[in-house]
């Protein structure tokens, strides 16, 4: 997670091209490495309800449920 914050503040210190690629590189290679980019490393047959409405997927009835109170 370090590296992750140290890379994402590299790209905002960049000033050139070339530095901000590295820095790019580098938070894509922890983002990797901490499993939020390339495949799946999980395998449990689940449907993927990732970038659907709620009412589209089996947890409609409990969203509805929910407050709007804060």
């Amino acid at each position: 997670m370090r590296e992750l914050m140290s890379a994402r503040r590299a790209v905002k210190a960049s000033d050139d091209p070339e530095s901000e690629r590295t820095a790019r590189d580098r938070v894509n290679a922890a983002k990797i490495a901490l499993g939020e980019r390339g495949p799946a490393w999980w395998d449990d047959n689940a449907p993927d309800y990732n970038q659907r409405k709620v009412a589209d997927t089996p947890y409609a009835s409990w969203y509805n449920g929910l407050s709007n109170e804060a």
